[in-house]
């Protein structure tokens, strides 16, 4: 088996989240459990749940939708005010989570998971693991090997097979009931055309060769752009068919991307950087953060204004496409994996100590 690599950050929320094996937990998978059990037991009801390790925050309509550790979705119909705990047929960690409306949402994780629910959240149904993602993988290779690229696909299924079905899934995009993508480490992809009933791997698409983590994914106009650890920056224009590599304004690793309803996007990752791009990752501006957090989620808001979250619990809002910045601790104290706004336009987020709801307009950025 290959050296791991750890998932980068060294900031304290991944770091605490090592025991539910956190997205960016500076942890070797060598060390962790060689069963998966996990994958076949249902997420355990618990009192805590709200006080549990929380990676990914969505809107499902007008409802909040968390996940993270051991399984946990977490549903809210007041703004944040109450939650309660949905059914999950796993007790895997959960990483990420997006809504297309209302009803239908998808939620990925560790051991390569991948989540569906049609009811908006009060159930779900698993449509990947990593066993199945590697029985994937060993497909495509076979029938491709000898075509051209054949061998890259070949190479990587074997050294999956090597590695195991432990690898997680960190981000996903969905553009409609239909099309979406989930991406993770070692620059895991697999895309759906059909709702997540079937899906292709589509690690030989993507530009890639060192086999870099893949940390987020998000459209911005007619692109659809990857980012991950050591700067990488990959860009499609094709509908997807084919990702290439961009020239990134920095050597540290992307967490995230946000795609702005004008046409802007912003990357964000280590020690406050976050960068803008008016070209879709031609060029990029350095947004002045003014933190040394690590940055772990974005927003915009509905007045159009962009929120920065940290590691450290900072909110950046900013009213003017992130050349300046008003600075304010979140509420709850504690850290920022994600953050949403509510239906009432207050702000619910989540992290290492739960769910959070700031009721307060001022902070929540509006006007």
């Amino acid at each position: 088996m290959r050296a791991e690599r750890n998932f980068v950050s060294r900031g304290p929320l991944w770091g605490a989240c090592a025991l539910a094996l956190c997205l960016w937990a500076n942890v070797s998978v060598a060390a962790q459990p060689t069963t998966f059990a996990v994958l076949q037991q249902p997420a355990l009801p618990t009192a805590k749940a709200q006080r549990a390790v929380l990676l990914g925050l969505a809107r499902a309509g007008e409802r909040l939708v968390a996940v993270g550790e051991r399984g946990i979705v977490l549903l809210s119909d007041d703004a944040g005010a109450t939650w309660r705990q949905a059914k999950v047929p796993v007790s895997v960690s959960l990483t990420a989570v997006q809504f297309v409306d209302a009803e239908q949402g998808w939620a990925v994780g560790h051991l390569g998971v991948v989540l569906h629910t049609q009811d908006g959240g009060e159930t779900w149904q698993k449509q990947l693991d990593g066993e199945r993602a590697i029985a994937l993988a060993a497909q495509v290779a076979g029938r491709d090997a000898g075509r051209p690229g054949g061998a890259a696909n070949v190479a990587q299924a074997r050294q999956m097979l090597d590695d195991g079905p432990d690898k997680p899934f960190l981000d996903l995009y969905f553009s409609d009931r239909l099309n979406g993508y989930v991406v993770g480490a070692y620059n895991q992809i697999y895309r759906t055309n059909d709702g997540g009933r079937n899906w292709q791997p589509w690690m030989g698409h993507v530009d890639n060769p060192q086999g870099l983590n893949l940390y987020g994914i998000r459209a911005v106009g007619n692109a659809l752009l990857l980012v991950g650890e050591r700067g990488l920056l990959l860009r499609s224009t094709d509908a997807g068919q084919s990702f290439q590599a961009l020239k990134s304004p920095y050597e540290g690793s992307f967490f995230g991307l946000l795609g702005i309803r004008d046409g802007g996007l912003v990357a964000y990752g280590l020690r406050g950087n976050a960068w803008w791009s008016d070209d879709r990752g031609d060029s990029w501006r350095r947004l002045e953060t003014a933190i040394e957090s690590t940055l772990s989620t974005a927003l915009q808001l509905r007045d159009g204004s962009l929120l920065l979250a940290s590691q450290g619990g900072e909110l950046l809002f900013s009213h003017d496409q992130g050349r300046s910045f008003d600075r304010r601790q979140s509420r709850s104290g504690g850290t920022v994996a994600a953050v949403q706004q509510a239906v009432d336009g207050s702000l619910a987020s989540v992290g290492l100590s739960g769910v959070a709801a700031d009721q307060d307009p001022l902070a929540s950025g509006k006007p």
